[in-house]
């Protein structure tokens, strides 16, 4: 049996009952520097492709070329037609489709190349994505290189862009049956949605991984929760806008009203309730879609400024130039958008607008990352 010590005996450091010091950079352990620096590049390769993506998918609607290839094949479609008989036979298969029936009876097989390689390249791109994904996922797994607790996440990333895959052919499919010569607007919007919600993902993953833990758990005690919640609100009702946005493509609107800030010379456009059952009017009406797209884009706006005025009261001096460039990011996108209609969405104007959306999108997440995780100064301005 052990004997009762004093409370006023020395421990000997090198016996059993030895008090142990906390061990330095606990909270970082299993998370490497190098590990975060390399997943964190991966990412950023990741994310300069699904916006590339983005754009390019843009440019596909724009071009109407979406409609070209009408099957699915993830292996043997990676390779376009390598001969006269091979393009005649795509050809062929576009010739049977309604688009072509009904819209492109007078294309000839040259202008079909044309938009053959638009939906060829953004399928395509699709594919790299997801081949980068994979092959960084699996090396970094297999290296044990990713980071503690970020598994799942990284895994969500390729899960994401799986799906996607999937509701792009289902939104194809749309435009092959029946009477339709574009693709479905809903499911256009679903398609541009996730994938701004990828790409969202993707730059939050970034900006986490700019810090280690040890600092992120620092900077959250200093965490903006008023400002946190207004980008957070920011953020939700930009993608609303986005998928407005989407359904504004999916169906021509933004060429149908051309002035502005009237609409056919009035506030609100004729005709907005004309379709039946009345619901469909907001889906598929383009002067009531394109409405609806300029109204949340001064409400967006505004709430943009809202934000930027509080911000400005933070004391911390980066989350005050992030929310600074989300609100001149605002008003140059609500000028963009207003040329786009003014011009009735020519090619370089309208895909101007979408690249704007995607850096207010990602400006927005870089402001509440701030907000949530700010960058503290001192007297002197240093952190």
């Amino acid at each position: 049996m052990s004997q009762p010590r004093s409370i006023f005996e020395d421990v000997d450091d090198s016996g059993a009952g030895a008090r142990k010091e906390p061990e330095k950079g606990a909270i970082s352990k299993g998370s490497s520097g190098t590990g975060r620096r390399g997943v964190r590049l991966w990412l950023m390769v990741l994310f300069m492709l699904v916006a590339v993506m983005v754009v390019v998918g843009g440019l596909t609607r724009l071009t109407d070329s979406g409609l070209s290839i009408t099957e699915w094949n993830l292996v043997k479609g990676a390779l376009p037609p390598m001969s006269d008989a091979d393009w005649q036979t795509a050809y062929a298969k576009y010739q049977a489709s309604p688009e072509y029936q009904l819209q492109n009876s007078h294309m000839d097989i040259a202008a079909f190349k044309q938009i053959y390689w638009w939906e060829w390249g953004h399928r395509q791109l699709g594919r790299v994505i997801g081949l980068v994904w994979a092959v960084g996922f699996a090396g970094f797994l297999a290296t044990r290189r990713i980071p503690k607790g970020w598994g799942g996440r990284l895994l969500a990333i390729g899960v994401l862009g799986g799906l996607q895959g999937v509701i792009g052919w289902w939104m194809v499919s749309s435009g092959l049956e029946g009477q339709m010569v574009d693709v479905a607007s809903y499911r256009l919007a679903l398609h541009l949605g996730l994938a701004f919600v990828i790409l969202g993902l993707i730059a939050w993953y970034m900006l986490k991984l700019g810090r280690s833990e040890a600092e992120n758990m620092q900077a959250r005690r200093g965490r903006e929760g008023q400002l946190a919640t207004l980008a957070s609100g920011l953020m939700v009702f930009a993608l609303l806008q986005i998928l407005l946005g989407a359904l504004v493509a999916g169906i021509d609107a933004g060429r149908s009203f051309v002035d502005w800030p009237w609409m056919a010379g009035q506030v609100f456009p004729p005709d907005a309730f004309a379709l039946s059952p009345g619901w469909r009017n907001f889906f598929e009406n383009a002067g009531l879609v394109q409405f609806m797209h300029r109204i949340a884009g001064y409400l967006l706006v505004v709430f943009a400024l809202v934000a930027w005025l509080r911000a400005r009261r933070s004391p911390n001096p980066a989350t005050r130039t992030a929310f600074s460039y989300v609100g001149a990011m605002a008003l140059l996108q609500m000028t963009l958008g207003i040329f786009t209609v003014l011009y009735a969405a020519p090619l370089h104007v309208a895909i101007s607008h979408q690249i704007g959306a995607i850096l207010f999108w990602v400006l927005i997440l870089n402001a509440r990352h701030q907000a949530l995780f700010p960058k503290t100064s001192n007297i002197r301005g240093r952190r």
